[in-house]
């Protein structure tokens, strides 16, 4: 029997015999077991042509919230004669069968799919899948594009459908984005299916190279800091065992390109063993934004952060500033960005008659008010016609809602938005409704900081392996002390030598005095953890009963899927 030499084809199936079906849905809300499918989108192609699309609204059986209709621009005006699941999902599986699925973060489509299989009898589908935004992550560098989301990711490839926040113009857009994404993974020598699926796997050379850069290194909680031939640092990770994350790096788990990249120029770790895993993290915040490591992408520039202040002044306004001054302003934040430190102050604005010119005012200032004081947006203290006393009002109105009841400034921007909804003013409904969660998430996030960062000395423990704890000294919302009393040791002594030994910190002004505030809710997180006990407070740890952290769960809720601060397109982005 002679051999056969099988070709190269007959290891995988190539991309270009694979037919794919690329869908969106649209739906009540963020849950599968809570909400309901309302539109299904789908594009089937192979080769790269259309052969056939899929595309249907559906009526989920229930009211469609008013904040969904924001988000989405469906109502229940529009799905009213559509049909329902049960009849749409068996053609649905049809269109599917035998095709790879495709789409942009695909956990959430599929979570609603596989729940709709679940519920009407259907097995769940069992077809290759393909996620757009994972392999958009592995194959572009933030050089190329600022993030994964689907309209970003559609510009960059010149997308002919723009997505425009429907399911089935979602999905052609997906379309182009994976054949833009296909092209690119082809260049890299991916051409089959399973290729594809195992793409950016495998350890490169230079990673296999450099594999005695983790000798060395202890099996001990800490931080590790990849630097170049210079020292300069490159990259800094923390980990519970320094030992097996290094040697992660050099693997086949580790896929991003700009690590990968990273590894190509590093030429030693150095690492800094921690007492405790919250030590090692709180200690990575501080190297990051000390170094600026240029692969690092986050917490590198906390001096960035921006406040929204209610200026100390006769007449008090909301200023947008970069620095938190001992001046009696009160301040809301630390925004992430200018745009949604505006968001959060158009939202006060809306709610309450303050005024928005920038010059200080006097008690005795006269001037010819402006056009916002004719259509009731401001009392015009400028003109004399409203006293100090009763423009105090507003400015105590304001700071309540700041920094202990927000429902004023929900009431006033949810009113706002159902009339704006009412009208089928959906674009309008939504730039407010991105107003409103940019001051409720800022409002809570503070207030929650503020619980900690108020307190002079927090003590706390947790429990750690062997019957050991984990103790951490926190003042002032910053970690002053860290260390592990042994098994059967007397607490007392221990607590009292690890204060004795705490960093002495002094408070600067506003509501993060002492630290970062990722580092103050790093440690929140983990007091907040089952199992860590408080030892310790010198002070009271409490949030405002009617805060904005009890608001922050309904804005949650209603931008479900939506991780951005400012979109503005009706609709939640995935």
């Amino acid at each position: 029997m002679d051999a056969v030499q099988g070709t190269l084809d007959e290891l995988g199936t190539p991309l270009h015999e694979v037919t794919f079906v690329v869908f969106d849905l649209e739906t009540t809300g963020g849950s599968p077991a809570e909400d309901a499918i309302t539109e299904i989108g789908a594009v089937k192609v192979c080769g790269g042509q259309v052969r056939g699309e899929f595309a249907t609204l559906i009526d989920p059986g229930r009211p469609i919230p008013p904040f969904i209709s924001v988000l989405t621009g469906i109502t229940d005006a529009m799905v009213v004669a559509a049909p329902k699941l049960p009849q749409v999902l068996p053609a649905f599986l049809e269109f599917i069968r035998g095709a790879t699925l495709v789409a942009h973060n695909a956990p959430f489509d599929l979570g609603f799919l596989r729940a709709a299989c679940a519920e009407y009898g259907y097995p769940p589908p069992a077809n290759p899948v393909v996620d757009t935004a994972d392999l958009a992550r592995r194959m572009l560098t933030r050089d190329e594009t600022p993030d994964c989301k689907l309209a970003t990711l559609a510009r960059y490839f010149r997308s002919a459908t723009e997505p425009c926040h429907r399911a089935l113009a979602d999905a052609r857009a997906t379309v182009d984005v994976l054949h833009g994404l296909l092209e690119r993974a082809g260049a890299l020598g991916v051409h089959t299916l399973e290729e594809l699926r195992a793409f950016n796997r495998m350890p490169t050379p230079e990673q296999r190279r450099k594999r005695h850069l983790a000798e060395g290194v202890p099996a001990a909680p800490g931080v590790y800091v990849f630097e170049d031939a210079k020292g300069e640092a490159l990259y800094v990770g923390k980990s519970t065992n320094l030992r097996n994350r290094v040697r992660s790096y050099f693997t086949a788990s580790e896929a991003r390109p700009r690590i990968r990249e990273m590894i190509g120029i590093a030429e030693r770790v150095r690492t800094i063993v921690c007492a405790t895993a919250l030590e090692a993290e709180i200690r990575e915040l501080r190297l990051i934004a000390a170094t600026k490591p240029r692969y690092n992408r986050r917490s590198r520039f906390p001096e960035r952060a921006v406040w929204l202040k209610l200026t100390d002044e006769p007449f008090p306004r909301l200023s947008i500033v970069r620095e938190v001054k001992d001046d009696g302003g009160a301040y809301l934040g630390p925004f992430g960005s200018a745009r949604a430190a505006d968001d959060a102050r158009t939202a006060l604005h809306e709610t309450l008659p303050l005024r928005r010119c920038t010059e200080r005012l006097g008690p005795r200032a006269r001037r010819p008010a402006c056009a916002l004081a004719e259509i009731g947006k401001c009392g015009a203290p400028c003109e004399g016609r409203e006293s100090r006393e009763e423009y105090a009002r507003h400015a105590a109105l304001a700071r309540r809602a700041m920094e202990q009841d927000a429902g004023m400034v929900f009431s006033a921007m949810e009113a706002r938005m159902r009339r704006l909804a009412d009208q089928q003013r959906f674009e309008e409904a939504a730039v407010e409704r991105d107003r409103l969660a940019a001051f409720i998430r800022a409002a809570a996030r503070m207030q929650r900081l503020r619980s900690l960062t108020a307190i002079p000395e927090l003590i706390a423990a947790s429990p750690a392996a062997g019957g050991a704890w984990d103790i951490h000294v926190i003042r002032y919302g910053r970690l002053a002390a860290a260390g592990v009393m042994p098994r059967g040791a007397h607490p007392t002594p221990f607590v009292d030598a690890l204060v004795a030994t705490a960093e002495t910190v002094i408070p600067g002004p506003g509501p993060t005095p002492a630290a970062s505030a990722e580092e103050t809710e790093c440690l929140l997180r983990w007091l907040e953890t089952p199992g860590v006990r408080l030892v310790r407070v010198d002070g009271t740890w409490s949030l405002p009963a009617n805060g904005a952290g009890r608001l922050r769960a309904r804005i949650e809720r209603a931008c479900a899927g939506i991780p951005g601060d400012r979109p503005r397109d009706g609709r939640p982005m995935r």
